[in-house]
């Protein structure tokens, strides 16, 4: 199964994630859950980085936030809503909401 995970707040426990099983994982950082993608925890990036997915980050949120994508991690994919439609549709069979 290929599951995408919308993330969509910054407080996460990746718990959650890490009982999620799948032949292919995307993880889409909507809303507040961008920060993942900017902000550093002591000095080190988000534990949710540190899983075998593939990332994505919403462009449009990050800019309501005042966030760039110079700020972000090279491993996270900047994409639009189009984007999304086309993940849903043509790359992933499920999807979840965290």
């Amino acid at each position: 199964m290929k599951l995408a995970v919308f993330v969509s707040d910054y407080r996460l426990n990746v718990d959650t994630l890490d009982r999620l099983t799948s032949a292919k994982l995307g993880i889409i950082l909507v809303q507040n859950g961008v920060y993942h993608a900017t902000l550093k925890e002591n000095g080190k990036p988000s534990s949710l980085l540190g899983k075998n997915a593939d990332y994505y980050v919403l462009m449009d949120d990050l800019e309501t936030r005042g966030l760039g994508s110079a700020t972000i991690d090279d491993n996270i994919k900047v994409i639009s809503y189009g984007d999304i439609v086309d993940l849903i549709f043509n790359e992933y069979e499920k999807t979840a909401w965290l």
